[in-house]
């Protein structure tokens, strides 16, 4: 079973752009069922992170731990909770128009 952890920039977003909320939880609930194949793989400062579009110009940047660990994206991600989070969650990291997010720094 899938674990979902929303990190507080995301719901912060979220609360920011409530007209979008729906298409957002339909997303989320996507990620859910198939983190590999709805999303897709960031590079650079994002890099071991997904990004999945919610509307227009709109993202949604995740994080899939057990991918994560298998292409040991882990050691660049650091993330610090990472030694007691299961394989199988999915941090929610930033919601974001598609600029702004590829502009900020993973943290």
């Amino acid at each position: 079973m899938m674990e979902a952890r929303f990190e507080s920039a995301f719901i912060k977003a979220l609360k920011k752009h409530a007209n979008i909320r729906e298409l957002v939880k339909r997303k989320v609930d996507m990620i859910m069922e198939n983190p590999l194949t709805v999303g897709e793989p960031l590079k650079g400062n994002w890099q071991g992170f997904y990004s999945c579009p919610v509307k227009r110009n709109f993202i949604i940047i995740y994080l899939y731990c057990s991918a994560c660990r298998k292409k040991q994206d882990d050691v660049v991600v650091a993330c610090s909770d990472c030694p007691e989070t299961p394989d199988e969650t999915i941090k929610f990291v930033l919601l974001a128009p598609h600029d702004d997010a590829y502009n900020r720094k993973a943290d």
